[in-house]
Parts: C-alpha cells; sequence; structure tokens
C-alpha cells in the first residue's frame, strides 16, 4: 500500500471519528451564508461556529432533524449537509463530507472569529 492510500485510510477514520464524538475543534464565528433546504428556496443565515464536520447557525425558520440542506458560505460552492439538531433559532449541522482543512482556513482568513 503507497503513502496516498494510508493517508486516504487515515482520513476516512479521522472523518468518521469527527462525526461521531465531536472532536472536529469547532471555532466561534459571525458569517452571513445562505442555506437552502431540498425542494426549497434559499435563505439567509449567520454562522455561528464552523468545524471540519459541521456547522451551527442562526436560521429564522425551523428544520427538523434529518433535514437535507446545501450550505454555501462565501467563496465556496455549496456543501451538502444535514440537520443533526434544532433549537429554536439555532440549527446544527453535519456536513456529508468534511470540509477541506485549506478551505476552512481561508474561510477563517477572512472571517476571523
Amino acid at each position: 500500500m503507497n503513502s496516498a492510500s494510508l493517508r486516504t485510510i487515515s482520513y476516512k477514520r479521522y472523518e468518521g471519528a469527527a462525526r461521531e464524538d465531536r472532536s472536529a475543534p469547532r471555532v466561534c464565528v459571525k458569517i452571513p451564508a445562505i442555506v437552502r433546504p431540498s425542494g426549497s428556496s434559499g435563505y439567509s443565515v449567520i454562522v455561528r461556529n464552523l468545524s471540519l464536520s459541521g456547522v451551527a447557525c442562526e436560521a429564522l425558520t425551523r428544520m427538523p432533524a434529518g433535514t437535507q440542506l446545501r450550505l454555501t458560505l462565501p467563496g465556496l460552492m455549496a456543501i451538502q449537509a444535514k440537520v443533526i439538531w434544532n433549537d429554536c433559532n439555532i440549527v446544527g449541522c453535519e456536513f456529508s463530507t468534511m470540509l477541506n482543512p485549506a478551505a476552512l482556513q481561508n474561510i477563517l482568513t477572512r472571517f476571523p472569529a
């Protein structure tokens, strides 16, 4: 097995662990974004914390757990995610695929905590 294959396996293991125990560090932020639930039009939200594996954002509309959506952060393509919890006007979402660390760093550079 080559080193690229080992890195991919390690990344996949970390990806699963990050989702299960929320081991990916969260960064408090205030970033304007757009959320578009499946089958609906998009609307503005404010991202309040961000990690490689997910996001929490203020949303004026209630989305039940399990809702599939696309989150568009400034300068990035839409990210597929699923609502995990909803607490009135704050929703927590898990990304379908972990955010690339370089993309996360780019966002944090443009929108410091």
